[in-house]
């Protein structure tokens, strides 16, 4: 369950770091949202993603990775579909409605995802592909690298 104490210290520390659009240091840098209730896999993704160049914010839980994406201006969300108190589903379906133009990546390591969560979100990624599609895919989902520019 997520706890106010998590919220509160995600969200303090996008504010001291700056990481909001209008705040950012990095004005071309894309920050892409993590959010999985796996401390692991979180800190994978983000190895995965700084070392590309990518500004990246976590949320271990659904709640917390909502207030984030409304808060913050992300260029993509990658969620996890196999969570505790909101899925994957449930948290894509609100970021589209709170920010429709944002693309969302839902990794799983479920065998069986229902058809209507494909509905939702832009990409799919199994876990166990993840190493190897993660980042292909957001590339092509954002348009480019990390500051925006194609990669050659």
């Amino acid at each position: 369950m997520c706890k106010l104490e998590q919220l509160w210290q995600g969200i303090s520390s996008i504010i001291e770091r700056g990481e909001n659009v209008e705040m950012s240091t990095y004005p071309n840098c894309k920050t892409i949202l993590c959010i999985d209730d796996d401390d692991g896999v979180l800190s994978y993704h983000r190895a995965l993603l700084e070392r590309r160049g990518y500004e990246v914010l976590t949320a271990a839980c659904g709640r917390q990775g909502l207030e984030i994406a409304a808060a913050c201006g992300v260029v993509a969300v990658i969620v996890d579909y196999h969570m505790p108190e909101m899925d994957g589903h449930e948290v894509a379906t609100e970021i589209k409605r709170l920010r429709p133009q944002i693309p969302i990546v839902m990794v799983s390591s479920d065998e069986e995802i229902p058809e209507y969560v494909f509905k939702v979100v832009d990409a799919f990624i199994s876990k166990d592909e993840a190493s190897s599609r993660l980042l292909p895919v957001i590339t092509q989902i954002v348009g480019g690298g990390p500051s925006g520019l194609q990669a050659s």
